[in-house]
């Protein structure tokens, strides 16, 4: 496997930042009434969002070995719990503080345990 370069790790940063904004288009389609015209809007954003993250996913699957691309999938936790500060006032808790660095920690640890393991061949 060719080494994982900075670009890369950017670019399926920039991925996973647009799709975690299906929870914002998700959360305010679910404030109204189903089948509304205010629900479709939103939730056709959903589904652009998701078509988009479709294809670029595709891409990123090219640069990564897959345990590599989904372990960095989970930094989507970390943009949803800052889309509920900034846009629904949530309240940043010590539990939810602890998970993010837990999740960014193990992100950490599997993409730097993949490089080992390519230094080592």
């Amino acid at each position: 496997m060719k080494k994982i370069e900075i670009k890369d790790m950017i670019f399926i940063q920039i991925i996973f930042l647009w799709y975690s904004c299906v929870g914002i288009f998700s959360k305010n389609a679910a404030k109204y009434d189903f089948f509304s015209f205010n629900y479709l809007k939103w939730y056709a954003g959903v589904i652009v969002v998701m078509g988009v993250y479709a294809l670029l996913w595709q891409q990123a699957l090219k640069k990564f070995p897959l345990n590599i691309a989904y372990a960095c999938r989970s930094i989507v936790t970390v943009w949803s719990v800052l889309w509920g500060i900034l846009f629904w006032n949530e309240h940043l808790t010590v539990g939810k503080v602890l998970g993010t660095v837990i999740i960014v920690i193990g992100i950490i640890m599997v993409v730097s345990g993949e490089k080992n393991e390519n230094s080592n061949s």
